[in-house]
């Protein structure tokens, strides 16, 4: 298998950036960038999330679709295409508003995803193995660290590998996805004709503000990662065709992805009964009893013959979907990572590409040290309660990255400013309204994130977490503040500890 051409460097490029930019591969092509982007964008792990808030649900996941992540897609297309340098988002970011702004915001986009592998990821992975190979008991505590653990490290190591290597994680992940959904969704019509479905009328569809607040957050973590390939722009075969060809194709795909099996679970379960950790696999479960198994009384189902089999069969491409999301973010946030690093916003230790995978691998050990971390803190203060664990995890993981879009968004229209006469293969229409519509509703949502129901009925009951009071809303502003304040010194650092290349840089440039 041949690596592909080396990335040629401009002669007055500076000189951090021209020796490891002439490490990457260029072998990310337009299929690669396709099977990627549904790696990003579908995670199964939040369904049961979305499906938890019932039928209202589906309507926002539409409207969102319509007014966020289209928009969205639009304004990648165009970055992309007209900025296919490697480190995407950051390149966006710094150039529209500077280094220090890259820098903040590439921290805060980052540090996401180390911390939801290691936790919500990996817990959603060891949930479906209990469920369907565990008789639904419990690891051990050695137990489910081994589980985990490796987890977390095979997704690093796939995050190593050379990229012509390392796609093809990607690409069974996407598959596994088309298998997962499209068996799941085919199963429930089998269902539904056996054992009829719950009804719901249109009333039930209505849109709520307290549906707003709970579910825009989420949605929208659902329904960002367009910029992730183009943090691997220099390694593309043709970003500036390549990047808008899968974009709009994903976008697509990911929404009825999405779609179907959200409705699906809500056919088959009562609202009451979908959890946001287990939620789809518990409606996995529960239709597979058409193929053998039965449902007691009491709603729990059990598989026998076909129905078991076919569990497990969906079990094991749960976990590769699972596992592939965190691969293609881990990927591409860590690409990003080291560009800043070579480029003066982090620390110049982690800009460097290895000449043997040509990847950060400082990086990527990082990323698994944090998981790491992640996973064994969280695991221990919420006393080895799985669902306590996955939604501290999301809670933050949400709230983080939809932080970071508020640089990416604005760059779109601040970029046909300042860069006028960049070559645009793809130009978004109306772009100063996708930037400010976009970046409000991120603001929004970030908003919501840290007090829910402002500012009309800040932690009343209508929209207060579920085992939060209204006299604890306080305690959970800072539970949520204090981490992404935090993270954005932490940036700030990260910029301070770039100030020797930036010197070198304009040295360099002097002579």
């Amino acid at each position: 298998m041949t690596a592909g051409p080396i990335i040629s460097e401009p002669a007055d490029a500076p000189p951090a950036a021209r020796s490891e930019r002439q490490k990457l591969r260029k072998h990310f092509g337009r299929f690669d960038i396709l099977f990627f982007l549904l790696c990003t964008i579908v995670g199964v792990d939040t369904i049961g999330t979305v499906a938890s808030s019932g039928a209202e649900a589906f309507t926002w996941l539409l409207v969102l679709a319509a007014v966020f992540f289209v928009p969205s897609a639009l304004l990648t297309a165009e970055l992309g295409a007209a900025f296919p340098d490697e480190g995407g988002p950051y390149i966006w970011t710094s150039r529209a508003f500077g280094r220090l702004a890259g820098a903040v915001n590439n921290f805060l986009y980052w540090i996401t995803n180390p911390v939801w592998l290691g936790g919500t990821l990996a817990v959603s992975a060891v949930t479906a193995y209990t469920t369907f190979f565990n008789d639904g008991k419990d690891l051990s505590t050695p137990a489910f660290y081994v589980f985990t653990v490796a987890f977390v490290w095979i997704g690093v190591l796939a995050a190593i590998l050379s990229f012509d290597v390392g796609k093809w994680i990607p690409t069974i992940g996407a598959w596994s996805r088309f298998l997962l959904l499209g068996l799941f969704t085919a199963t429930v019509v089998v269902y539904g004709v056996q054992h009829g479905l719950h009804g719901f009328g249109l009333g039930d569809f209505s849109p709520t503000y307290a549906g707003f607040v709970g579910l825009v957050p989420v949605l929208m973590f659902n329904f960002v990662g367009f910029e992730l390939p183009s943090t691997a722009g220099d390694e593309m075969t043709d970003a500036q065709k390549d990047v808008p060809y899968a974009v709009f194709r994903s976008a697509a795909l990911s929404v009825l992805l999405y779609a179907l099996p959200i409705l699906g679970i809500l056919l088959v379960l009562p609202v009451k009964a979908i959890s946001g950790l287990g939620g789809f696999i518990d409606a996995i479960r529960q239709v597979f009893t058409v193929y053998g198994g039965h449902v007691a009384g009491d709603g729990t189902a059990t598989l026998s013959g076909a129905g078991s089999a076919l569990g497990d069969l969906a079990a094991v491409l749960f976990i590769l979907t699972v596992l592939s999301s965190g691969v293609t973010w881990v990927m591409g946030s860590d690409r990003a990572l080291a560009v800043s690093g070579y480029d003066g916003a982090a620390p110049r230790f982690l800009g460097v590409i290895s000449s043997r995978f040509g990847t950060p691998v400082r990086v990527n050990v990082l990323s698994g040290l944090v998981s790491t971390a992640v996973l064994v803190l969280a695991h221990e203060l919420t006393n080895g309660s799985a669902a306590k664990l996955f939604g501290a995890v999301l809670g933050l993981a949400v709230s983080t990255t939809l932080v970071s879009y508020l640089g990416i968004f604005p760059a779109l229209t601040v970029l046909r400013r300042k860069a006028p006469d960049v070559p645009r293969p793809y130009r978004a229409p109306a772009p100063l309204a996708i930037s400010i519509v976009l970046t409000m509703l991120v603001l929004y949502a970030c908003v919501q994130l840290v007090a829910p129901g402002a500012p009309f009925s800040w932690f009343s009951s209508a929209y207060a977490p579920d085992g939060w009071t209204h006299a604890e809303r306080w305690k959970y502003l800072l539970t949520e503040l204090i981490p992404l304040v935090g993270f954005m010194l932490l940036g700030v650092l990260f910029w301070a500890l770039g100030a020797p290349t930036r010197r070198a840089e304009a040295a360099a440039a002097r002579t």
